[in-house]
């Protein structure tokens, strides 16, 4: 059972997409035990959990700026020496807190140790979730004494449920009026990889055969590019509608009101998931179980040898659980 807490807790949030997603029952969970929370993250991270209430603050580049960032924040908070638990892993972020004098909290990693306030040993995961959530157990654990149990990776919830904000959900249905689309009507391809994925190995190769046999019966085809994506976008999917410049709020609603989204191992592909979307999710040699997204409505395609045909998606994005 976790501690009751309280005052404020600056959380700095992790760098890619799919590890927000996934760290929101953590979150959920350190506000339910008491805590007020202020988020620190990349500039999407605002427009991502838009819909949850939480501030979040933009980190900005570079180390200086991002020290005198957090000293405002602490200013702001009227706390001398505010807690902070870092979701990240990396040497930078505890020098970035421990330097804006923040009390900072996180797994002992990178020879971070002696920067943090509180320093945890990371055990092995079967996926990485578990560790966020292993996280907030490690500081919301109540002292050791007989009877109390530890809490354990089995605990996560398999769901990771949030939603847009009301202006984001009514801006994506604003743009699917624009293109003629209809809720529930069309299908939404995520054929990208992530700006870490410079090789592109986790990019199934025929997206664009799918996106041919859906128009082909009837199934009007979508895609959100990103920042650098489009020119590939209309090369490899000249079919599909291209709604580009959207944040990442606006982008969850037209996931959440796709019939069936289609997402390499990417950010995106989290974050269907997380809105209900029925997704099919592929991961092929390059990806790994660590990091699939949960939910009831996601079929996983995962195999380290070999891609799945595009037979095998074509039949799970027709199958009966995506309502064709």
């Amino acid at each position: 059972m976790d501690i009751q807490a309280s005052g404020p807790l600056v959380i700095r949030l992790c760098n890619w997409v799919g590890e927000v997603v996934l760290s929101v029952p953590t979150l959920r969970r350190l506000e339910h035990a008491g805590y007020e929370l202020h988020l620190v993250g990349q500039a999407w991270a605002p427009h991502l959990l838009a819909g949850t209430g939480w501030p979040v603050r933009v980190r900005p580049a570079g180390f200086r700026a991002a020290t005198h960032s957090l000293r405002e924040l602490r200013a702001q908070l009227g706390v001398a020496a505010p807690r902070a638990l870092l979701m990240t892993k990396s040497l930078s972020s505890a020098l970035e807190a421990r330097f804006a004098g923040l009390r900072p909290a996180g797994y002992a990693y990178d020879g971070r140790r002696i920067l943090l306030n509180a320093a945890y040993a990371m055990p092995k995961f079967t996926h990485a979730s578990h560790a966020y959530w292993h996280l907030a157990g490690c500081l919301l654990r109540p002292p050791a004494r007989a009877g109390v149990p530890v809490v354990s990776q089995s605990q996560y919830p398999t769901e990771v449920s949030f939603l847009p904000s009301a202006a984001q959900q009514t801006r994506a249905l604003a743009l699917l009026q624009s293109i003629g689309l209809n809720v529930g009507q069309y299908a939404l391809l995520c054929p990208f990889s992530g700006a870490d994925d410079r090789e592109h190995r986790k990019v199934w190769p025929n997206f664009g055969a799918l996106a041919k046999v859906l128009v082909a019966r009837g199934v009007p085809v979508a895609i959100c590019p990103g920042p650098k994506e489009e020119d590939i976008a209309r090369a490899t999917l000249p079919q599909a509608f291209a709604l580009n410049d959207i944040d990442l709020g606006v982008y969850a609603a037209l996931l959440k009101h796709a019939r069936v989204v289609i997402a390499n191992d990417t950010g995106p592909g989290h974050l269907a998931a997380a809105v209900g979307a029925n997704l099919v999710s592929i991961y092929g040699p390059y990806s790994s179980k660590y990091w699939y997204p949960l939910g009831s409505k996601v079929h996983l395609f995962s195999d380290l040898n070999t891609w799945p045909t595009l037979e095998q998606i074509t039949a799970a994005a027709f199958a009966s659980n995506t309502h064709f």
